[in-house]
């Protein structure tokens, strides 16, 4: 603080509590993320403070369609409310799918996604108090789980990728997403989504670099795809995956650098699950625990 004072005139404001709508909570070394304040300002925008809460915040059944029920008479709200949603994201990325999935249709919003949108509310409505738990890590590491929803939308029949990237427990980076090309297999979709993850982990590890916190070991990626996991270190090109060939010689170099190692993890343990698809209910509480989106610790509870 005393060098950057030198250079920069600065104001120490003290620890910090809140900051852009997001309230930050000390016990001992860690810290609890939240922005309920803002939660509730959503619901009562949304006129829906007495909503029955949900317990997930999408059904596991048909993605949205942009044809498939009437136009919205006013869309001018249902915009408002998905952009307010986006921003609640930064501390709940349990509800990231879910945005995004409403967020394709702020163009022409119609009666299937002013219903979906209302489910987001319901759900957050039940767990409002719910934030981003962080704290310390014994070591510096990374390890990032992707996943890739091969062909999910029902009008273009383009994947949705998502994927976290932890450091501990503590979760860094999240993205759920819609690809922008087709993918003609399983493979190819999972492998944009692994290629997808392994951009934003080389910048991660360029900015621990910058900060004079280098990382030694590879950082592991874990994939459910065992076609995409060959392609990752497999050095022969073959002719039905050179449509991808930037992506498979920009992961393979990661690799053979030793900076990068894909691994294959079961479905049932696949945390990117929840960036990609509706889940059921016990599936969904097990990865939103996993992304440490949790209730405040019991000495915050009151604060």
């Amino acid at each position: 603080m005393s060098i950057l004072s030198g250079e920069f005139a600065m104001k120490d404001l003290g620890p910090l509590s809140y900051f852009l709508g997001i309230q930050v909570t000390r016990d001992g070394n860690n810290m609890f993320l939240s922005q309920q304040a803002y939660v509730k300002d959503i619901i009562h925008r949304a006129s829906m403070d007495s909503c029955k809460p949900v317990a997930t915040p999408v059904d596991n059944q048909s993605k949205l369609s942009s044809v498939s029920s009437p136009l919205r008479d006013d869309p001018s709200t249902y915009r408002s409310l998905a952009g307010a949603l986006q921003y609640l994201t930064f501390t709940r990325p349990d509800i990231s799918y879910n945005v995004q999935q409403v967020c394709m249709h702020m163009h022409a919003p119609r009666l299937e996604h002013w219903n979906a949108l209302k489910r987001i509310i319901r759900y957050i409505q039940g767990t409002a108090d719910y934030g981003l738990h962080l704290g310390p890590v014994p070591s510096l590491s990374l390890v990032a789980y992707t996943d890739a929803d091969w062909a999910g939308c029902p009008d273009t029949r383009r994947s949705t990728s998502g994927y976290c990237v932890y450091m501990g427990d503590n979760l860094l980076s999240w993205s759920s997403k819609r690809q922008s090309t087709i993918s003609r297999s399983s493979a190819e979709a999972e492998y944009q989504g692994v290629a997808n993850v392994v951009a934003d982990i080389c910048w991660l590890r360029n900015l621990l670099l910058d900060l004079h916190y280098p990382l030694t070991r590879a950082t592991l990626v874990y994939c459910d795809n065992v076609s995409a996991i060959y392609l990752s270190s497999n050095p022969v090109q073959h002719q039905r995956t050179k449509h991808i060939e930037l992506d498979i010689h920009f992961v393979r170099e990661q690799v053979q650098r030793g900076r990068i190692r894909v691994l294959h993890v079961p479905s049932r343990h696949q945390i990117a699950d929840i960036f990609t698809k509706g889940l059921p209910r016990v599936l969904f509480d097990d990865f939103r625990a996993s992304l440490s989106i949790k209730p405040p610790i019991a000495s915050t509870a009151g604060v």
